[in-house]
């Protein structure tokens, strides 16, 4: 099989990973801010600040602060949790369902990265 991606070029799974987290972006804040300015702004920062400044070595070009994979696993799933979840908050069934199954889709696609990032041992345990 060939391998028609290149260098650079973003895959389906970084395609709905950014995707999903655009939503987290704009959702979170918009389904906070009603009930705190102060969390809607902390909430973007959060958002957009941890994965910037925490990644995997080898799972990015320039890594500020490097974490194991499950580090970087738990800030993607942060980021789809906070996507699905303000969604349902701020907006009307008919946007939020689309969210969960962008979201559902990001997941699928994710996985041949997260195993990548945290391999298990035969035991199912996360490898040394």
């Amino acid at each position: 099989m060939i391998d028609n991606r290149q260098p650079g070029r973003p895959d389906l799974a970084s395609a709905l990973r950014f995707l999903t987290e655009l939503v987290a972006w704009v959702a979170t804040p918009w389904a906070l801010a009603p009930h705190s300015v102060v969390l809607a702004v902390a909430s973007v920062l959060v958002l957009i600040g941890l994965p910037t400044v925490f990644a995997t070595p080898g799972d990015k070009k320039q890594v500020l602060v490097p974490v194991p994979g499950l580090v970087t696993i738990g800030l993607v799933l942060l980021q789809l949790v906070a996507a699905v979840v303000s969604a349902w908050a701020a907006w009307p069934r008919l946007v939020a369902v689309p969210v969960t199954v962008l979201a559902l889709a990001a997941v699928v696609t994710e996985l041949p990265r997260w195993r990548r990032l945290a391999p298990l041992a035969r035991d199912g345990r996360p490898a040394a």
